[in-house]
């Protein structure tokens, strides 16, 4: 890529993974129309068009798509190699990139970045949300992240990625304050008979073991179905419905005054850490290195 230099990618990259010029600029700091003139910059220099322009939204054209994947290497090769100049003073600055599902940045990863930041003070870490195992490990394949956590319902096999195994969470159920159910204490699946529940979205652990129960011939109602996994616990605490969640929300659950019982038969989710195949970053080897220290 002859006359293009990393800055002009990053800005291509970003109105990729921003969906627009707009707000892109807004996450680059930097004024639209600097913005748009890069892009055509970067358009003229290459010798063909990246993007559609459809009122004021922008489509990637086939010579975009193409781009992507070449342009992450660049622009994470340029973070690679400064941050192993970086390292030369003892990782004093930098940060690590991590893409993880809801229930996993509950937990482990909020006592995982605890564990980092203490022993690495000076450097930071970037959360991406992905809903799904797969959004997970195509953030990291792709390069967006070098770092990912997720849990499926077997340990995770993906081809593109490393994995290494992370520890498992149990499925729990939370409940409204005096749902009848016992805190601490076992229930059984056939109980929930005739219980309105909130679910996730279809692809997640927790709505795949709805599906279940469901399949199994036990009447359950699906009263809300949400995408934010944040609003989940309020809603249950509303006294809308009952709620299948992991473990890791269990301590947040109590505090706030829900009652979190046992799923029996037990179901669990197997957590994978997941770290791109090429070269790390110091930052990112420290993390990983942090988070095998404490799983």
């Amino acid at each position: 890529m002859v006359g293009v230099d990393a800055r002009q990618l990053e800005y291509f990259l970003a109105v990729v993974d921003e969906g627009g010029v707009s707000r892109a600029a807004q996450a680059l700091r930097i004024a639209q129309p600097s913005l748009s003139q890069a892009i055509r910059t970067l358009e003229r220099d290459l010798g063909s068009d990246l993007f559609h322009r459809v009122g004021r939204r922008v489509v990637l054209t086939p010579a975009g798509q193409a781009l992507i994947e070449p342009a992450r290497q660049v622009v994470r090769g340029i973070a690679s190699a400064r941050a192993s100049v970086e390292s030369t003073a003892g990782l004093q600055a930098g940060q690590v990139e991590i893409a993880a599902m809801p229930s996993q940045t509950v937990e482990p990863l909020s006592s995982l970045i605890g564990a980092f930041t203490r022993a690495y003070p000076g450097l930071s870490v970037g959360i991406r949300a992905a809903p799904t195992a797969d959004v997970v490990l195509e953030l990291v394949r792709s390069g967006v992240t070098e770092l990912g956590l997720l849990g499926t319902p077997e340990p995770a096999k993906a081809a593109g990625v490393r994995l290494e195994p992370a520890g498992v969470q149990r499925f729990v159920l939370i409940s409204p304050p005096g749902s009848g159910f016992p805190d601490g204490g076992p229930v059984r699946r056939e109980a929930l008979r005739g219980c309105r529940l909130i679910v996730g979205q279809t692809g997640t652990g927790m709505r795949r073991l709805v599906d279940e129960i469901q399949a199994d011939g036990i009447d359950v109602t699906a009263v809300v179905e949400s995408e934010h996994r944040e609003a989940i616990l309020p809603l249950v605490l509303g006294g809308v419905g009952y709620a299948v969640l992991t473990d890791s929300w269990a301590t947040l659950a109590r505090q706030a005054g829900a009652t979190v019982s046992l799923l029996e038969p037990a179901a669990h989710l197997h957590l994978s850490l997941a770290s791109r195949t090429a070269a790390l970053t110091p930052a990112a080897e420290a993390f990983l290195a942090v988070a095998r220290d404490n799983l």
